[in-house]
């Protein structure tokens, strides 16, 4: 039984749909409105958005006309409890309403950290549509979800779970994973800015900084790093190769060295430049010469390296996928396992002291994907913590950024959240945290 049914009895046995919640109703927030208003057994319920008239906008285009908006908690509660429909401008706010799961689309990596937590304090399943959030601090998110009860997740429909996915499949089927990856549909230029692609991005319809961050490699790192985290997997290497080279061509390239492939050794995350985006791959290897022969008739291959390759990724169409696993079977479409990998900030040109850096897709700093032991090891920095770093010590063009060359905004809930995953990872067991967290699930608690 696929989710849909299984969500139309669910609302039979409850006597009403799941009720999603959703912050940011941008592009791709309105999108995924538009999905959930389509699915049996789940209601688009609540909306947060720092311009209400966007949310009320969305929720209008998605067939939603009875929105009630108020500054009284109480009195939205009451109309979700009604079933109706509601919109407020806090996204914390919406986590203190009677609904079951929230869907994170901001964008934004402190927003997504921010609405992650006070998702899971306030007992609510959680799903994130922002991977830049799930690289930084997904490890503590994801134990004290677990800790929490709650599901702890990042939505289906992005490359790193949609890789995931893939390499579950070929483990299910006893290959050995050699290599998952993604495709990379534009040249890396890591010195790119948003003014350079100004005209580009507005000919496309895109934000200016969010086709920066495709460009100059960030997102690509930042996705293969989280699918290390989530698969346990090492990254090949800092920076991760990028091959050029085409479907076909997927098992000859990812694949040893000494059998002629770019790999120094096999289980390794990297990614693809050329025709292969927009779509994920998976090489496995077969030992058995039966099943290497069924996979070489099957045109996988010739073998022992085979080829599994998924066209696609969709993006909030897909997402809703997340709702179901969450809501249904208690688990997460992807969440960090281990920590394998960072994604650290690598200066663009020459940064000066008392320089703000400008974050993910600015003209500051690009991501570079690297072991997490190396990245600790150098003290580099997070690039889901740029943005809230102010240099305190040059730094020359091309060289990480590190803890020592900036001074960071404490009071940033990602930078909070960030200190306590390094103290989890440096003691190994989430009970240093409990006084931390106890402290905070009182103080939430006495807001309500």
């Amino acid at each position: 039984m696929g989710y849909s049914k299984k969500l139309i009895a669910r609302q039979a046995r409850t006597g009403r749909p799941v009720r999603v919640g959703l912050v940011g109703a941008g592009q791709m927030g309105s999108g995924f409105i538009a999905q959930i208003s389509r699915q049996a057994g789940m209601d688009i319920t609540a909306v947060a958005d720092i311009a209400a008239d966007r949310a009320v906008t969305a929720l209008a285009n998605a067939g939603v006309t009875d929105v009630q908006q108020s500054e009284n908690l109480a009195e939205l509660a009451a109309a979700v409890e009604a079933g109706g429909h509601v919109v407020v401008t806090d996204a914390v706010d919406l986590t203190r309403l009677p609904i079951d799961i929230v869907i994170e689309c901001s964008g934004v990596p402190e927003v997504a950290a921010k609405v992650a937590l006070a998702s899971i304090l306030a007992g609510k399943d959680v799903a994130l549509m922002t991977v830049e959030a799930d690289v930084t601090v997904g490890l503590l998110l994801a134990r004290l979800a677990e800790r929490s009860g709650v599901v702890y997740t990042v939505c289906r429909g992005d490359e790193p779970v949609e890789c995931l996915k893939l390499m579950e499949f070929v483990e299910d089927i006893g290959l050995d994973i050699v290599c998952v990856g993604k495709g990379k549909n534009n040249p890396l230029h890591p010195t790119a800015t948003p003014e350079e692609l100004t005209a580009e991005a507005e000919a496309k319809g895109m934000n200016p900084r969010m086709l920066c961050s495709f460009v100059d490699g960030t997102k690509t790192m930042i996705e293969m790093a989280d699918l290390a985290n989530a698969s346990n997997l090492e990254l090949s290497q800092r920076g991760m190769i990028g091959p050029e080279t085409t479907v076909a061509g997927l098992p000859d390239v990812f694949k040893p060295q000494a059998d002629g492939g770019v790999l120094d050794r096999s289980g390794v995350i990297d990614y693809a430049t050329g025709p292969v985006a927009p779509g994920v791959f998976v090489i496995g290897k077969s030992t058995d010469p039966v099943v290497s022969e069924e996979l070489r008739y099957l045109k996988l291959g010739e073998g022992p390296y085979f080829s599994f390759y998924r066209p696609y990724h969709l993006a909030s169409i897909e997402a809703v996928l997340s709702i179901g696993e969450a809501v249904l079977e208690r688990q997460p479409s992807l969440a960090p396992v281990a920590w394998k990998a960072e994604v650290t900030a690598v200066a663009k040109r020459d940064l000066k002291v008392g320089e703000k850096i400008d974050g993910i897709g600015g003209s500051t700093v690009h991501g570079v994907a690297v072991s997490a032991q190396e990245a600790a090891a150098g003290r580099e920095l997070p690039i889901g913590l740029a943005s809230a770093a102010t240099l305190v010590r040059d730094v020359p063009a091309g060289v990480a950024v590190t803890y020592d060359d900036v001074e960071l905004d404490e009071t940033r809930t990602i930078v909070v959240l960030r200190k306590l995953q390094d103290l989890l990872l440096e003691d190994g067991n989430l009970s240093v945290l409990d006084p931390i967290v106890q402290d905070t699930v009182q103080k939430e608690s006495a807001l309500r």
